[in-house]
């Protein structure tokens, strides 16, 4: 296994950076979306995104017999691209955008990655681990989205602070 303390300060920079730029912010879940601070997202020109409610996204889950987490990992593929993805819940939605990473369709800057629960969570976080993605995860089933949104909020307290 990877040691992840090496990784962290990459991971940190990767988030500043993005926060910086006004890179979009991209969550699994309205809950996650929820915990960010809007009022300091709007100070870096930050656009957040959550898509699982999207009545496209519901048709293509049933239409295509996956999450409705996975559909929207997919449509959100392309807004991705430099910004943060904000996994806090389902470890099908990490686990689908590690796979659009893997094959190009997706390049976030950073992943921040706490699915939480008994199917997957620990085994999706892994895999993240030992990726070569910039990320930000905790090891084990524990996670959530009050976590992630509270590592968005962290990293804008840091980009705060950076010298212009």
């Amino acid at each position: 296994m990877k040691t992840v303390r090496p990784f962290i300060l990459t991971a940190i920079r990767a988030g500043i950076a993005a926060i910086c730029s006004g890179k979009t912010v991209i969550t699994d879940t309205q809950m996650a979306l929820a915990g960010i601070r809007k009022t300091e997202a709007g100070r870096f020109g930050i656009k957040l995104h959550c898509l699982i409610n999207d009545p496209a996204v519901k048709q293509t889950a049933e239409s295509q017999g996956i999450t409705r987490a996975q559909a929207a990992s997919d449509a959100a593929a392309s807004l991705m691209n430099g910004g943060i993805c904000v996994i806090g819940n389902a470890p099908t939605a990490l686990l689908r955008l590690m796979e659009l990473v893997r094959v190009g369709k997706a390049q976030p800057a950073l992943i921040i990655g706490f699915p939480v629960g008994f199917v997957n969570a620990a085994e999706s976080k892994a895999l993240l681990i030992e990726s070569d993605y910039p990320y930000i995860s905790n090891m084990g089933r524990k996670g959530g989205s009050n976590i992630a949104a509270s590592v968005v909020n962290a990293l804008m307290i840091l980009a705060a602070n950076q010298p212009l």
